[in-house]
């Protein structure tokens, strides 16, 4: 675990605040491994996947998945969707994400960035983004862009970390102190979005699994704090999922 992460998560806020087109994740980037535990141990009884059904009905419909990672999620909307389409700017995540799906005939992955997404106008009923647009104002040119491509009618799905519930948020305002929680709720609410509160549970397979994750994902400091309360293996988690439709009839300039 990088001393450096309080200065990476601060160095993310101001890059987004100037628009940075790609901006470097602090953990599937740097350990795809321990990512893959992490995946395993989020939402353990699907949660957030039963919001996403009740928001969206993805049955026979085409689907991107933005900033997808090593590919973890394009084999569940797989199951159901017509097809799906990974884009991930991240070559060594990319070539990871193709192993993953390559028996997946309906499944492909598109090396690009969420500003400037490798895919036509009006092509995909359902845009998904997990743990991507945290930052809130500075994220308009990926909103954008997952407009163009959405048929009228379609689905944005942003799928996010909330950082006011207790203890994950806690952990994370800790190494985020410029976070602002209020800014960024207003951003969402002012570009049309609804919003769901979803408490999820963390469940890992044994203590080791736990730590190493929570090193990933905090500075050295605030990881071993979390490390030390959570008492068992299993941690509550909350997210909060937000939906915005895109209006049927409107024009792609």
């Amino acid at each position: 675990m990088s001393v450096g992460m309080v200065s990476r998560a601060r160095e993310r806020l101001a890059a987004v605040r100037r628009g940075a087109d790609t901006l470097p994740s602090p953990n599937i980037w740097h350990w795809p491994d321990l990512y893959e535990i992490e995946n395993q141990a989020q939402d353990a009884d699907g949660d957030v996947w039963r919001v996403l059904a009740e928001l969206v009905d993805w049955t026979g419909q085409d689907v991107a998945d933005i900033g997808c990672g090593d590919g973890f999620h394009l084999p569940r909307f797989a199951a159901a969707a017509r097809r799906v389409v990974g884009v991930e700017p991240h070559p060594p995540l990319v070539r990871r994400a193709h192993a993953r799906v390559a028996e997946l005939p309906t499944v492909e992955v598109l090396a690009g960035s969420a500003q400037r997404l490798p895919l036509p106008d009006v092509s995909v009923d359902v845009v998904h983004a997990r743990t991507a647009y945290f930052f809130g104002p500075g994220c308009e040119p990926g909103l954008a862009e997952a407009d163009r491509v959405l048929r009228p009618g379609g689905s944005l799905l942003i799928v996010d970390l909330d950082v006011r519930h207790r203890p994950y948020g806690e952990w994370m305002r800790a190494d985020m102190p410029g976070y602002d929680t209020a800014e960024i709720d207003a951003f969402f609410d002012r570009q049309g979005f609804s919003s769901r509160q979803v408490e999820t549970v963390w469940r890992f397979a044994d203590r080791d699994d736990l730590a190493a994750v929570l090193r990933i994902e905090f500075s050295a400091k605030v990881a071993a704090r979390a490390i030390a309360e959570v008492a068992d293996l299993s941690l509550p988690v909350g997210y909060r999922v937000l939906h915005r439709r895109k209006p049927t009839g409107l024009l792609i300039p």
